[in-house]
């Protein structure tokens, strides 16, 4: 059964549509819009502060998202993948944006839709990335303008494959 825990009174809110792992823990302040996922071993925290999740968010194995107390709260969009083992922390991600395996967006950073953060890349605090860009590097910097193939190949091609793959578990 997956930890899911109220923090001073205040439950998670997680639609039945959602899928949430085994192993995965939730606790807190933390509101789910439908179709999401949160996979093995990944934490939302909202025990210091809110975490709003719009539609078709998955958050995969091993990731963590998390806000800080009484400063930042972290509010993610619709159609959003969170990679294997990336943090979220305390930001504002976007409709349609692809955070790669092991990604670090740190306190107060704001993604603009339609971006990917680039796998292993760590967006640094008060950081603003536009929407269409691609972000890579530590500290991540733009790379280039995201094209249409690359936006519906793997931002929306990702988000799809992990509705479907939730269904396997259900």
């Amino acid at each position: 059964m997956p930890v899911i825990l109220p923090v001073k009174g205040v439950s998670p809110e997680i639609p039945e549509s959602c899928f949430v792992a085994p192993n995965a823990t939730i606790v807190g302040d933390v509101q789910m819009g439908q179709d999401c996922s949160v996979w093995f071993n990944a934490v939302v925290r909202g025990d210091v502060n809110s975490i709003r999740m719009g539609n078709k968010v998955n958050v995969q194995d091993g990731a963590c998202i998390h806000c800080t107390y009484e400063k930042t709260k972290t509010i993610i969009g619709n159609n959003v993948s969170i990679g294997h083992n990336a943090i979220v922390h305390g930001c504002t991600v976007e409709d349609n944006v692809l955070i790669g395996m092991g990604a670090i967006v740190m306190d107060r950073v704001k993604i603009g839709q339609n971006s990917i953060i680039a796998a292993g890349a760590v967006v640094l605090e008060d950081t603003e990335v536009p929407p269409g860009s691609i972000f890579a590097g530590v500290p991540a910097k733009k790379v280039k303008d995201i094209s249409q193939d690359l936006l519906k190949g793997e931002v929306e091609r990702i988000a799809n494959n992990y509705l479907m793959y939730s269904s396997w578990f259900k």
